[in-house]
């Protein structure tokens, strides 16, 4: 390595905020608040959120209603799902049986 062009690499204290869990760990950061451990002053870094609070690993993570929604948004602008994935062809077929079914059946 050579010298002086590497930034400080050295012990840093991470500290959660939302559940208060503290751990070290190596880092460049730094910080104006230390703590002495085994004689060496160590910054200590806040997160406000971490892997210990985050709601996706701790198992909290909410879910929506995305049905709900969806089927809102269809019938707020009357749309229905989309003819993804099929042919032209065969789309225009499937509109054009839908149509036969809805209109009146002549006697």
């Amino acid at each position: 390595m050579k010298p002086e062009i590497h930034p400080d690499y050295h012990d840093v204290i991470f500290v959660d905020s939302a559940t208060g869990t503290e751990w070290t760990s190596r880092s460049t950061v730094t910080s104006e608040e230390t703590r002495e451990i085994e004689g060496v002053d160590v910054p200590i870094v806040r997160l406000e959120i971490s892997a210990v609070s985050h709601p996706f690993w701790t198992g909290t993570q909410r879910e929506l209603d995305t049905d709900g929604k969806i089927d809102r948004f269809r019938k707020r602008y009357g749309g229905t799902k989309p003819n993804v994935g099929k042919s032209p062809a065969k789309a225009e077929a499937e509109e054009s049986e839908e149509a036969a079914a809805e209109a009146p059946a002549e006697e």
